[in-house]
């Protein structure tokens, strides 16, 4: 433990010169575009989140979260059946064992003490999987604030157990029947709220919004990536992978997988978007397949849109994948050929959920399946001595119903 989040301070931008400017933009992608009423909110939020980056009472107060509430290090696990299967050296990186079941956590825990720094009392949060609004609702009972989740009905009757969660945590889940009931909608409602509520605080689950959401959450979550260096270099004796894996809907999972590897070169690194029906069905959530540049949720990036610029709405069996977006840095990096990006459609999804619980005894997030299925995509690329490192992002309890009605021995 003591060679982990105990002492760890590389937290620079990571994309470089390249990267994101001081108007938070990543190439022609992101920024800040919000209602005027919000734009004291959002300068106050920046100045706060640009104060603790190198706060050493603030870091020394999340990573003791981490370690001793989290559970962190998360492990870092040789998949040695799955290796054997497609003829390379597989690493799992389980965000499925955090305390509350995914990778959310992080985040949630970071943008809490932040909000407990600027004085805020009441949080407002966006969910679409529920694991978001879980680890903001747990983070929210471990401070003693007022927490009020928005959430598409769609989600709510299909997440049931973690609605239960937010519930026994003591927060309020608004269920939001606009548009397709889903993740897009919840966010669309927090917004609403939070133009009414300026003093509140949001908290974003992933690298959307108005900057410096995108920045923040992967700064939150590059801890996962952090981990992945030093747990390569004790057990296999080098600190990259050849390849690093991960799923996209907004992006946060895959932000903090890839945040110390983005200039890397040696690492290739492979996204997962959410492929639903396939990418020409008209049930899809593939954003970066086909999406065009717009703006949403207050940053300008890939949109599933109609030629009149209304939003397109999503689909995906995975109620955390199913956003009309992608994060502005995903899109970035997707246009300079930094990450591949493959669409996955559900039935690839399921087997390949099936798959790791048949050979590793471990029962993902459908979310997580999607980036467990670019296995079968890119195997015929590995050798024999590669590493590959996926991200599990959390696991697959929420998901039991949705695999009950698709397992064929049930």
């Amino acid at each position: 433990m003591d060679k982990n989040i105990d002492n760890k301070s590389n937290f620079s931008s990571p994309l470089g010169a390249g990267g994101i400017d001081n108007n938070g933009f990543y190439g022609d992608f992101g920024g800040a575009y919000i209602p005027e009423i919000l734009h004291g909110t959002v300068e106050r939020l920046k100045a706060a989140y640009f104060a603790i980056k190198d706060d050493a009472t603030f870091k020394a107060e999340y990573y003791d979260l981490l370690k001793n509430y989290v559970g962190r290090p998360s492990p870092l696990y040789f998949a040695k059946r799955l290796s054997a299967e497609y003829g390379t050296n597989i690493y799992l990186k389980r965000e499925d064992l955090n305390h509350t079941g995914a990778h959310k956590i992080n985040n949630a825990l970071g943008q809490i003490l932040l909000a407990k720094r600027m004085g805020k009392t009441r949080i407002i949060a966006e969910t679409g999987a529920g694991q978001h609004g879980v680890a903001t609702a747990t983070a929210c009972a471990l401070m003693g604030l007022e927490c009020i989740v928005f959430m598409g009905k769609t989600d709510v009757e299909r997440q049931f157990l973690n609605v239960q969660k937010m519930r026994m945590l003591g927060a309020t889940v608004e269920p939001v029947t606009s548009g397709n009931w889903t993740l897009k909608d919840a966010t669309n409602e927090a917004i609403r709220y939070w133009c009414s509520n300026p003093d509140c605080f949001y908290i974003i689950g992933s690298t959307v919004g108005p900057h410096p959401y995108p920045d923040m959450v992967g700064f939150f979550q590059s801890v996962i990536s952090e981990e992945i260096k030093w747990q390569l270099k004790e057990q296999v004796g080098r600190d990259f992978p050849d390849y690093l894996m991960a799923c996209v809907g907004g992006g946060s999972n895959a932000m903090g997988t890839y945040y110390h590897y983005l200039n890397d070169e040696r690492v290739k690194i492979i996204s997962a978007e959410a492929g639903g029906m396939g990418i020409d069905s008209g049930e899809t959530a593939a954003t970066i397949s086909i999406g065009t540049t717009g703006i949403l949720h207050g940053s300008k990036t890939l949109l599933m849109q109609n030629e009149d610029g209304q939003i397109t709405e999503p689909y995906s069996i995975s109620a955390g994948l199913d956003y009309p977006g992608i994060g502005p840095a995903h899109a970035f990096l997707a246009k300079i050929g930094r990450t591949k990006v493959h669409p996955i459609n559900d039935d690839e999804a399921l087997d390949a959920a099936f798959e790791l619980t048949r050979l590793e005894g471990i029962i993902p997030a459908i979310e997580s399946a999607h980036a467990l299925a670019l296995l079968k995509k890119v195997k015929d690329t590995f050798k024999l001595n590669d590493i590959v490192v996926i991200t599990v992002s959390g696991r697959g309890d929420k998901d039991m119903d949705t695999y009950v009605k698709y397992f064929p021995v049930i």
